[in-house]
């Protein structure tokens, strides 16, 4: 069974709207006038889903570290944001003052944070960003 489009006004329009465009190429997988290569795309997408996979891996694999108060209070977290250590050196227990206490370990976990997101950025903004679908060669992205 066949089913066939009525033309509306829509098309009309669309078409007189791109009539005599030429659009830039935007990579390999898409040419003027040609239809997607879409194996050329698939290769493309299963690439780029190997390059994130592997930079996931590095970033869980990956330790930063966060001071405060000039080392009294050290963070350790995977570069995926997990909190894996905190060491508070003895000189920073006062009995008396555990507010300063609690802002230096707040401090050192923000620090350990702010790099753990650096490193991401770092790995994963090439794959994320500029290169994503783009890198595809798909029109639009």
């Amino acid at each position: 069974m066949s089913v066939t489009r009525r033309a509306t006004r829509a098309d009309g329009l669309r078409d007189s709207l791109y009539a005599g465009r030429t659009y830039p190429r935007r990579g390999a997988a898409v040419q003027p006038g040609m239809p997607p290569n879409m194996q050329q795309i698939m290769q493309q997408a299963q690439q780029l889903q190997q390059r994130l996979l592997a930079a996931q891996e590095e970033l869980a694999a990956a330790e930063v570290t966060g001071t405060a108060g000039g080392g009294l209070v050290t963070a350790i977290m995977s570069g995926d944001g997990e909190l894996t250590a905190l060491t508070i050196d003895p000189r920073a227990v006062d009995p008396d003052d555990t507010e300063t206490l609690s802002d230096l370990v707040v401090a050192a976990i923000r620090d350990a944070s702010s790099r753990a997101k650096g490193l991401a950025a770092e790995k994963m903004g090439p794959l994320a960003g500029g290169a994503g679908l783009g890198g595809l060669g798909l029109p639009g992205f």
